[in-house]
């Protein structure tokens, strides 16, 4: 048996190698036939991979908290279509390589819907990357320093699916419109974002400073994106006075 297993191991069949005696034990009891067994190991085998994969692909993704949608209040944001949130979930529009914008004011659970449905493309298998806004544009400004600014620009167009958190929340500084149109412009048509902001779009010119280049992110964004305005109030102030009471 340990000489099984340990080329078991040299094969790397994790799966495999952690139910073999489980396995053997059902097999004797139940009288199953040899390919029967075979089955169920390399079925422990894939759902191993399986589970490995999402646990590798989560860490990356950098989700700042897990959020699912069984957690989201419907019913405290009637202004949300509950059916077009589900239709995101199918994760169709990552497929489709569309966007999804989440506008409203603070606290109304625009990053809780952008984490729920980025934790619902992990387990159907993308890739999916986390960022504040600010955080991105700081990082890609800082990359220019030594020469890794294109290579922190390709960090950001391998994920399936991109969530940029908390647009406008933040002063930027003069050089984020160029940064952020070079995020977009090179993900259109071939990734999808995600977009949570606290300002409509008409409002984007005095986040960026440059109509111009607005102009050209909007014209990216919204050709294939499907655009939740949340118009309720918030969670945050919805607690804050359950717990005052």
């Amino acid at each position: 048996m340990n000489a099984l297993k340990s080329k078991i191991r040299e094969c790397k069949l994790s799966g495999i190698y952690n139910n073999l005696e489980e396995r053997l034990s059902y097999a004797n009891e139940k009288s199953i036939s040899y390919v029967e067994l075979l089955e169920l190991l390399f079925e422990d085998e894939a759902i191993n991979r399986r589970e490995n994969s999402y646990k590798k692909r989560y860490s990356k993704a950098k989700v700042p908290h897990h959020k699912t949608i069984e957690d989201f209040d419907f019913s405290f944001q009637p202004s949300i279509d509950k059916k077009q949130v589900n239709d995101c979930l199918t994760c169709n529009f990552i497929k489709g390589r569309e966007n999804v914008v989440f506008m409203g004011k603070p606290g109304t659970g625009k990053t809780h819907l952008s984490i729920a449905i980025g934790i619902r493309a992990l387990m159907k298998g993308y890739k999916v990357l986390f960022t504040p806004v600010s955080e991105m544009l700081q990082n890609l400004n800082e990359s220019k320093a030594d020469n890794s600014y294109y290579k922190k620009i390709e960090y950001y167009l391998v994920p399936d699916l991109l969530i940029l958190d908390e647009l406008g929340f933040k002063k930027l500084p003069n050089y984020s419109a160029e940064d952020f149109f070079e995020i977009i412009s090179r993900r259109y048509e071939k990734g999808s974002v995600i977009i949570t902001t606290n300002k409509i779009f008409e409002q984007w010119g005095e986040i960026f400073g440059d109509n111009v280049l607005v102009a050209a992110i909007l014209d990216r964004i919204v050709h294939y994106s499907k655009v939740f305005n949340i118009n309720g109030s918030s969670y945050r102030a919805k607690n804050l006075k359950k717990r005052g009471e």
